[in-house]
């Protein structure tokens, strides 16, 4: 996708396709994962703040999940991607750094004894019985689909994130895309086998009935972690690193999502490639602000669930709505308009059709809404075992279908230009 040159996903998409029809969808697909991502962020950031100043009524992190979104609109209005791009630096530095720290003392704290840190974890469990705070799956264990739903999800969903595929048209050339995936992978790597010494550790040092009743709930541990190992000084260090995190998370995404629309529907499709860079700058600002509100709406509604959660339904919709027509754009020389229409808006609605008809929104005491309101009847938590294949089908099935054919001069071309980067450097700069 780097080597095609290109400024957007569907850039990329619309390459060899029909620019309208290909822009508008991938615009769509786009904008609602980056939304579904907000609500994440703006649920962790309204539960971290709300932890620090000791709000535990609704009305107050209502409150500050509303100052929290302003403070994020106005960054990134004046931030833009240079700032959103220095604030991912320093944060990534220091988050890795917190979390190794974290880890060490906890593991010191266990005589740097991982088993033993589990048996403190047990002794401190409130599960009946308590050994079954170890049993892998304890989450998922009740349906295992829903855990291999979850990792499908997660796996694929990744290489369909608007906002992180946007980070490869922001480096020189495809060679520094592949250093700086490599380095990502390592420590990414590193940092989950971290979350791993935190959560055990959270739940020996803090106990889960303190984290459940805590500001932010579940998403409330690694805080307390940090208040019980070093206190207020180094929750004052691991919330800033936090914080940051969230900042630039939000960032980065909102900046993705406006540029999505100013760039692909209203600079390609209403202005048909004519209009000034001024304007398209303008829109790009106007739709942050709209974004931006949506979230801070959307982030109210959400408070109190769990973010790991919710960022795993929008990696979900990713997969299923982003992935299969990336794929078959790539590297298959059938793939036409119709099927990329139909597999970006067929995966879509059926992970959001899912989304809405499973535990998620109701049945349990979990659930958006509650246990008192049920009209689940998908028994699935997360879509993604069964929108992700249906994106992939539709997208075939579109193609095959297809009257038209696609310019296969544009097909080979693309195929070069993936392969080789041919071209791709002067679009960089342009």
């Amino acid at each position: 996708m780097r080597n095609t040159g290109k400024y957007t996903m569907a850039d990329v998409l619309s390459f060899r396709l029909k620019q309208g029809p290909v822009r508008v969808a991938a615009a769509t697909t786009t904008l609602a994962v980056c939304f579904f991502y907000l609500l994440a962020q703006m649920a962790g950031a309204g539960g971290l703040v709300s932890l620090l100043l000791g709000i535990n009524d609704k009305l107050g992190q209502s409150v500050v999940v509303v100052v929290v979104g302003g403070l994020m609109i106005l960054y990134v209005l004046i931030g833009g991607m240079k700032g959103t791009t220095w604030v991912q630096i320093i944060k990534a530095f220091l988050l890795i750094i917190g979390a190794l720290g974290m880890t060490i003392w906890v593991l010191a704290i266990n005589g740097f004894n991982f088993s033993g840190l589990l048996d403190s974890a047990v002794a401190a469990s409130i599960s009946k019985p308590a050994e079954a705070i170890l049993v892998p799956g304890l989450k998922y264990g009740h349906n295992p689909l829903d855990f291999i739903s979850l990792a499908i999800a997660l796996v694929l969903g990744t290489a369909g994130l608007p906002h992180v595929l946007m980070r490869f048209y922001t480096v020189p050339s495809a060679k520094e895309a592949r250093r700086s995936v490599v380095w990502a992978i390592w420590l990414i790597g590193a940092f989950y086998l971290f979350t791993l010494v935190l959560g055990f550790g959270a739940a020996a040092l803090v106990g889960a009935d303190v984290i459940a009743a805590a500001p932010g709930g579940v998403n409330s541990a690694a805080p307390l972690l940090s208040l019980a190992l070093g206190g207020p000084l180094l929750l004052g260090f691991i919330s800033a690193i936090a914080f940051a995190t969230i900042l630039a998370v939000v960032a980065g995404i909102t900046i993705t999502a406006a540029t999505s629309f100013a760039h692909d529907i209203y600079m390609s499709v209403i202005k048909k490639g004519k209009g000034d860079p001024d304007s398209e700058v303008k829109v790009a600002r106007r739709t942050v602000i709209v974004i931006g509100i949506l979230a801070i709406a959307g982030g109210i509604g959400v408070q109190g669930q769990n973010i790991a959660f919710l960022v795993a339904l929008a990696f979900a919709v990713a997969a299923s709505a982003n992935l299969p027509t990336i794929l078959y754009s790539l590297f298959w020389r059938g793939f036409t308009t119709r099927g990329a229409v139909w597999s970006m808006y067929g995966g879509l609605a059926a992970a959001m059709i899912l989304i809405i008809f499973s535990p998620v929104f109701s049945g349990t005491p979990t659930s958006m809404f509650g246990a008192g309101v049920n009209f689940a009847w998908f028994p699935l938590s997360n879509p993604g075992i069964v929108s992700i294949p249906i994106g992939f089908f539709l997208g075939w099935l579109g193609s095959v279908t297809s009257t038209r054919k696609e310019d296969p001069l544009l097909a080979a071309e693309m195929s070069v230009r993936s392969l080789t980067g041919h071209g791709a450097e002067k679009a960089v700069e342009h």
